[in-house]
């Protein structure tokens, strides 16, 4: 439909990609992805890892277009150009994969959660894929190393977490800054039978309902700020609870600890609002950047840095903090 795509594509120099892998080519000239951003593209088969014919048939894409699929982890290219000239380029992760790592999520039954403008689960199934009947995504989890026995997740977003809390900020102003919620969230003992439907945008997984939305219930003259400010926090920890339950039911693993990251594990109250619903230990690193972390810890072992999954736990699960119920 455009021009300019169509004459690059007679041409024979038409590019499909993810962010990646255009970063990948500017930086070292090598035209080159990872497994977990090629899954998804929706046109890798994620059990042989090349892309499907049957997709790229149907959408339309030629895989000359397409990047050579690689692992997470290996020495890609090195920056060809600046003061950095040289510098090999070895680790290369989706985002919530990448997280995955970062909080070193290695053994099948590991899960983390990403709490950022919405939330982000992965589960950690091992070597086979689980195909979900509870209403989850299967999705490939890493592949450290071109050699390595790639891993596989379970995961279920949810559309509004902290998001949730620029809306009471922003919009509706009944706080002044995102860390006033916990300690408007403390002022009282429980929500007061207040529950709030953070279905803004309908509702992610495990219901998948777009036709969704948002509702605060059981409001009496005793509700006050405290309340709604709990019952916020509440919102994303029982949208939590459901993913969970789902991934159980999936997986058959019941869950022992949550590793959890992102701008709202910031919250204290939060985080021990979660421990408390769930019923299990939720581990909050020191190191909330997990998505960089990750994609490092990869580039470290693809060059030698770490040796091993067992040195890469302990880079990423030092210095926690833990909550429990």
């Amino acid at each position: 439909n455009v021009p300019e795509v169509q004459a690059a594509r007679e041409r024979g120099t038409l590019r499909f990609g993810t962010i990646d892998a255009w970063l990948l080519y500017k930086l070292t000239g090598s035209y080159v992805t990872d497994v977990t951003n090629a899954s998804r593209t929706m046109l890798m088969d994620i059990k042989n890892f090349k892309w499907s014919n049957e997709c790229l048939e149907f959408f339309g894409v030629k895989e000359s277009e397409l990047p050579e699929i690689r692992s997470s982890a290996e020495v890609y290219g090195s920056i060809n150009e600046g003061r950095l000239a040289g510098i090999p380029i070895a680790g290369c992760l989706g985002d919530q994969q990448a997280a995955m790592v970062g909080q070193s999520c290695f053994e099948a039954g590991e899960a983390k959660n990403t709490y950022g403008t919405g939330c982000f689960m992965l589960f950690n199934t091992g070597s086979e894929p689980i195909f979900s009947k509870n209403g989850l995504l299967t999705t490939v989890g890493y592949k450290l190393g071109p050699n390595a026995e790639p891993k596989y997740a379970l995961e279920g977003s949810i559309a509004v977490a902290g998001s949730a809390i620029q809306w009471l900020r922003d919009k509706i102003g009944l706080i002044f800054s995102a860390s006033e919620i916990g300690f408007l969230s403390d002022s009282v003992e429980d929500n007061g039978g207040v529950y709030f439907v953070t279905a803004f945008s309908g509702l992610f997984a495990p219901y998948w309902r777009d036709d969704a939305r948002g509702c605060i219930v059981g409001l009496t003259q005793y509700a006050t700020r405290g309340h709604i400010a709990r019952a916020t926090l509440e919102s994303v920890c029982y949208q939590t609870r459901a993913i969970l339950d789902a991934m159980r039911k999936d997986s058959g693993t019941e869950l022992r600890r949550l590793r959890v990251d992102g701008g709202m594990t910031n919250s204290e109250q939060a985080m021990q609002i979660q421990a408390d619903i769930l019923g299990i230990e939720v581990v909050r690193p020191e190191m909330r950047e997990t998505t960089a972390l990750g994609a490092a810890l990869a580039a470290g072992l693809a060059v030698g840095v770490w040796e091993s999954e067992a040195e890469l736990r302990q880079v990423a699960q030092s210095n926690v903090s833990a909550f429990w119920s």
